[in-house]
């Protein structure tokens, strides 16, 4: 069956959304349970992803390698909890995190701004100005954050297969809406898009392996994962760097055969920094 992602902005009934679409399709609606499979599964904890996903760049800045590592131990969850089938996940970045896989629906929910507004004011007890503020931080933090993990504008549409606004709709056709597109031929699994995912979770698998592994986190790799067959490409530091990455990759599960193909770069070492 479809997997179905849901992006939205804050105070959209994105939620209502996906747990009513859920009922509706006999389907498991999901958010937070992607964070803490990370968390469970990688050792994090969860609180430091809500930080780093709700916090401007600037109070929480990431390094570089730090954005790759997060990103890749969230597709590595994401990819887990999704690979059954029969889910509407509305959490961080779920039209990113499954790319290539035909069956994912991907949704955007658009909601007026006065109707957001009106959601926080009854539920955070805010008044309208203050509303209207805290809306416009949020959804600048998030766009931010996507675009530091993604390098994409979450918000084109060319990004969603369904595009759904609410000033023009109310929620029970949007619910109805998203039902139908479900059970559309074209977001139905085939053998090649159930390849495809199988393929998509066993690469975030040994790239999360790779990344939170203390003797490769800071290899940076190019997998490719084909029906248990790995292939692995890039440069390594150190002559004995193939050794401990084909340790970390072969005790992943579902990797049946590793094709290496690793150079060594050593660091050049500046006449001035030998003594």
């Amino acid at each position: 069956m479809s997997i179905i992602t849901i992006s939205r902005g804050l105070f959209s009934s994105g939620q209502a959304l996906a747990e009513q679409a859920a009922a509706k399709l006999g389907y498991r609606s999901l958010s937070r349970e992607m964070l803490l499979e990370a968390a469970t599964r990688y050792d994090i904890p969860e609180a430091k992803f809500t930080e780093l996903l709700e916090t401007p760049p600037e109070v929480t800045p990431l390094r570089p390698e730090q954005v790759r590592f997060y990103r890749v131990v969230m597709q590595a969850a994401l990819c887990e909890v999704v690979r059954e089938g029969k889910v509407v996940y509305h959490g961080h970045g779920g039209q990113e995190l499954l790319p290539g896989v035909q069956h994912v629906l991907k949704v955007r929910l658009l909601a007026p701004l006065a109707y957001r507004v009106a959601r926080v004011q009854e539920q955070r007890k805010m008044d309208q100005a203050s509303a209207y503020l805290y809306i416009a931080r949020v959804d600048a933090i998030r766009a931010r954050r996507v675009q530091e993990f993604f390098a994409v504008d979450w918000q084109d549409p060319r990004r969603y297969d369904l595009l759904l606004n609410l000033g023009k709709i109310p929620l029970e056709a949007a619910v109805e809406r998203v039902v139908e597109w479900a059970n559309r031929p074209e977001f139905q699994p085939t053998p090649a898009s159930e390849q495809a995912l199988q393929d998509l979770t066993l690469r975030a698998r040994i790239e999360a392996a790779l990344a939170v592994d203390p003797e490769t986190r800071t290899v940076h790799l190019n997998v490719l994962a084909k029906q248990g067959m790995v292939y692995i490409w890039g440069a390594i530091p150190g002559f004995g760097m193939e050794r401990e990455v084909m340790r970390v990759i072969e005790g992943v599960s579902g990797v049946q055969e590793v094709v290496p193909d690793l150079r060594v770069v050593l660091e050049q070492v500046r006449v001035g920094e030998v003594h």
